[in-house]
């Protein structure tokens, strides 16, 4: 749990710094035509963001889905799927935008993680409750739809850490995924007469 609100805590700082001194959005954001002479970029642009709506849907997505999933796999490896996905996305935005800012490719792998090791957990989804697979469904055919219309979105760096975040989830399906309890099956009239007298018998020593 700890690693997950450690980035809450160090997003909402660098917010709050972002007001106060707003050139540093412009030194630290991942500028596609600066982005391998400063690398550095696709991990400080994951810290940025542009406006409170902006932070505020990305931080409830993270504590939700970061929660669950650290307390799955554990907080080193919560870790390197933040960055390592976050990285993934933005090194696939440079080629698509002119820069990108905010956490939301690193949270979408995570979301992809979750829903292939939790696939049944319900989540809201449009204001419906549905299993997450489901939801992790209908955010991805939102953000195919955003790529062919303008929606001043960085859609295809969603697209790639949720891809690549459910390929992470198979990679790890055999060892952290969610096992079924079976049922039992209700005992016979004949195996309760059988324990009724085992019992019987018992107490009568």
């Amino acid at each position: 749990m700890r690693a997950t609100l450690a980035i809450v805590t160090a997003i909402i700082i660098v917010f709050v710094v972002q007001m106060i001194v707003p050139t540093i959005t412009d030194e630290f954001a991942l500028v596609s035509s600066e982005a391998f002479a400063e690398p550095w970029t696709f991990v400080t642009s994951m810290f940025l963001h542009g406006d409170v709506l902006h932070i505020g849907y990305n931080l409830i997505a993270l504590v939700i889905f970061g929660l669950i999933l650290e307390s799955v796999i554990g907080a080193r490896k919560f870790l390197l799927v933040f960055f390592g996905m976050g990285i993934l996305a933005g090194i696939v935005a440079i080629f698509f935008y002119t820069a990108v800012i905010g956490a939301s490719g690193a949270i979408f792998g995570v979301i992809g993680v979750l829903a292939v090791l939790r696939p049944r957990l319900p989540v809201w989804a449009l204001g419906v409750p549905m299993p997450l697979i489901a939801a992790a469904s209908v955010w991805l055919i939102i953000d195919l739809l955003g790529t062919v219309s303008p929606s001043n979105v960085a859609n295809i760096a969603h697209i790639a850490g949720l891809f690549a975040g459910a390929g992470i989830g198979l990679f790890w399906r055999g060892e952290y995924h969610e096992r079924r309890t079976k049922k039992q099956r209700p005992l016979s009239d004949d195996e309760l007469d059988a324990w009724e007298e085992q019992y019987l018998q018992s107490e009568a020593r």
